[in-house]
């Protein structure tokens, strides 16, 4: 592997995700408790022994970037192996904002052009699994490949959300369709690239002389091109991957964890999943607690009861608290007698006494965001606070640092938003 790079695309802002990725990049979501999104692309790469990651970065990076840090939690801060970060800059006439995943890469050719690989990985930092990249790698030289893709068996009903590659009985891709309403084949794109380096060198030369007739995307514009005329084959992946890139998919990716037998174990999983942080105190729980099919992070405190959900470290349940089928994120506090059902509380959420955060039977499309909040998830935003006794509905989005505002409320009906009358600083963080 001494041979291969990685660029891991970690640029996208990542509105699907609704208020979790207002004021942070998307890979830098809390994930499963103590990791975030990004954590499985970068364990990947350290554990397929990949010297040199470069992580490509835009939206509001602050978060992510300090993440990653020096990159010591994934043992790539070592003379042989390395990780930098790479945001768009302007100052010569060829640069500007990244306008799509391949002019992000596009941008950073210098990099391609000046390192020693053989294979270049291209990789989202949106998405959810734990792969060896060595056998993808071996794949590719097998079949002396120009391009080889990731490619994951969807259901149909799913397909529209996705590239969906035809390929052939050697594996070689013989069409591709962007997102289509009847896919003529089940291997849907994962987002994973493994490219020859001068293969992606001319394919993204080719991109960027299009100009405004390509929109500057490996998925949308650099794949569908380049397999009529190079060798391009599909790598069939068998376990388990998710793209958590809306509410739903997040959500439900969560929810996967809990159960006695997850689709995703993340303990003792080779490779493992790795992530930065401090060193936390077990878990503890009270006499009363009661905790059934749950993931509790480190840190966490359980006085009340806790039922398929995904517990951050820090967080605590009080006694006679209940959080059902639900994600709560670091340091997030559920007063006594207070209900939390199938919702997602970011980082530092409080839930007064008595409040219930995702009430009712109804559950009516979110009014603003209807295409994203509209499976009786209710989201809040970080540092919000619900007051004690407060009813919730379903489909509710409470934005980042929410407190004030809903001050003499006793109730926000379902479908509704909330969003504070001015953005505190202290949450661009």
């Amino acid at each position: 592997m001494n041979n291969v790079l990685a660029l891991i695309l970690a640029g996208g802002q990542g509105d699907r995700l609704s208020v979790l990725s207002e004021q942070r990049a998307k890979p830098a979501v809390v994930f499963g408790g103590q990791y975030r999104i990004v954590d499985f692309a970068l364990s990947n790469c350290a554990a397929s022994d990949i010297p040199r990651v470069a992580v490509l970065t835009q939206y509001r990076p602050r978060s992510l970037v300090n993440h990653i840090a020096s990159g010591r939690a994934w043992g790539l801060d070592t003379p042989d192996r390395r990780v930098e970060i790479l945001q768009p800059y302007l100052g010569r006439a060829d640069m500007d904002w990244y306008q799509g995943t391949a002019d992000a890469v596009y941008q950073n050719l210098y990099l391609i052009a000046q390192s020693r690989a053989q294979e270049v990985l291209i990789l989202s930092a949106d998405h959810v699994y734990l792969m060896s990249y060595r056998n993808l790698v071996a794949y590719h030289r097998q079949q002396q490949a120009d391009v080889t893709i990731g490619v994951y068996a969807v259901p149909p009903e799913e397909a529209s959300r996705f590239g969906v590659l035809e390929l052939d009985a050697g594996g070689r891709v013989v069409d591709f369709q962007e997102k289509p309403e009847r896919p003529r084949s089940p291997w849907a794109s994962m987002g994973i690239y493994c490219f020859n380096r001068e293969a992606l060198i001319e394919a993204l030369q080719e991109d960027a002389g299009l100009g405004e007739a390509s929109a500057r995307d490996f998925g949308g514009d650099v794949v569908p091109r380049i397999f009529a005329n190079r060798r391009v084959f599909g790598y069939q992946y068998l376990d388990y991957w998710r793209d958590v890139g809306t509410i739903e998919a997040y959500w439900q990716a969560n929810m996967d964890l809990t159960g006695p037998h997850p689709p995703l174990s993340l303990a003792n999983h080779d490779p493992p999943l790795r992530t930065s942080g401090p060193v936390l105190a077990p878990a503890r729980f009270g006499a009363d607690a009661a905790p059934r099919t749950a993931l509790i992070s480190p840190g966490a405190r359980i006085e009340g009861t806790v039922e398929r959900s995904v517990i951050s470290p820090g967080v605590v349940v009080e006694a006679g608290a209940a959080v059902r089928d639900s994600i709560v994120c670091h340091d997030g506090v559920i007063r006594a007698g207070a209900v939390v059902d199938r919702a997602i509380l970011d980082k530092e959420v409080t839930v007064g006494s008595g409040a219930v955060v995702g009430a009712g039977a109804e559950a009516p499309p979110n009014r603003e965001r209807p295409d994203i909040v509209n499976r009786g998830i209710s989201i809040v935003g970080k540092r919000a606070a619900i007051p004690a006794g407060m009813t919730v509905g379903r489909n509710v989005v409470v934005g980042p640092g929410v407190a004030g505002e809903l001050a003499g409320r006793d109730a926000i009906a379902s479908g509704e938003t909330v969003q504070p009358d001015e953005m505190p600083l202290h949450l661009f963080v």
